[in-house]
């Protein structure tokens, strides 16, 4: 599975942003699509995913509200729409995927290259 991912960029607290990221090489009928964040000096964390099968969501409490994860089928493309950002949200933003059903949250198994996402006060 090849993953590019998009859209980041520089905004003001408050703002919205949509990330995209297209996948190729596999059907992904059986995956979990994740979205995970780097902030700098700080651990990857999990931000959120959606099943693709059945479109189901699982976000982390931190943007839980704010943040909406969506997929088009017909583009195979996932999306992770971000409203009333903060500064805190600013990292560089990775789209993952895994075949293996199981946590939500770990063992990605493949990953598209970051995005930056700055957040300014």
């Amino acid at each position: 599975v090849q993953l590019q991912a998009c859209g980041g960029g520089l905004v003001q607290a408050g703002d919205s942003l949509r990330l995209s990221c297209a996948a190729s090489g596999r059907t992904l009928s059986s995956s979990t699509m994740g979205w995970l964040r780097q902030a700098p000096g700080k651990v990857r964390e999990f931000v959120a995913a959606i099943r693709w099968s059945f479109g189901s969501t699982y976000y982390a409490d931190s943007v839980k509200g704010r943040f909406t994860v969506t997929r088009d089928n017909a583009k195979n493309t996932v999306y992770l729409q971000m409203d009333s950002l903060r500064r805190e949200d600013t990292a560089v933003y990775y789209c993952a995927a895994k075949m293996v059903i199981g946590s939500w949250t770990t063992a990605y198994e493949y990953w598209g290259q970051g995005t930056q996402v700055t957040v300014s006060s």
